[in-house]
């Protein structure tokens, strides 16, 4: 008897086939290969976020700041408005409020404040990051639309 009789012995018991037609079951994409790729997808996003707002930090007109945020938008100097996922939900909403009467785009950033104040060039941590004037930045005309 032979080593590929016996497997299919093993695997179907009571002497019954497989069907040619369904063959050795083929393996499924893995989920954390799935996974994998919408991470690369979402880091590409945020690499490019990240860039766009080096360009700001370097050429253009920023606030820091809940605060100077408001100001801004107060003000009606404000361009977009770039808020950490940690931010707290009432200032969240004072801020998309605030944003909403200013018609002002509003960006949620993907990390957190500490990965906000990084991307910015920081050693602390932002919450709310207004910009009056992106510089050399296309930051605003793409933001928004990635929402």
């Amino acid at each position: 008897v032979s080593l590929h009789a016996l497997s299919l012995a093993r695997r179907h018991p009571q002497g019954s086939k497989p069907s040619p037609s369904t063959g050795p079951p083929r393996p499924h994409p893995s989920p954390r290969a799935a996974m994998s790729a919408k991470a690369s997808k979402a880091t590409k996003a945020a690499d490019s976020i990240n860039a766009r707002l080096q360009l700001v930090m370097r050429s253009g007109k920023y606030q820091l700041g809940y605060k100077t945020t408001l100001k801004t938008l107060r003000q009606g100097k404000s361009k977009l408005v770039l808020l950490a996922n940690n931010c707290p939900a009432l200032r969240k909403s004072e801020i998309e409020y605030y944003a909403m009467l200013a018609k002002t785009g509003v960006h949620h950033f993907q990390g957190d404040n500490n990965e906000l104040g990084t991307a910015c060039g920081r050693y602390y941590r932002v919450c709310c990051l207004s910009i009056t004037d992106p510089g050399d930045s296309d930051i605003i005309k793409t933001l928004p639309g990635m929402e």
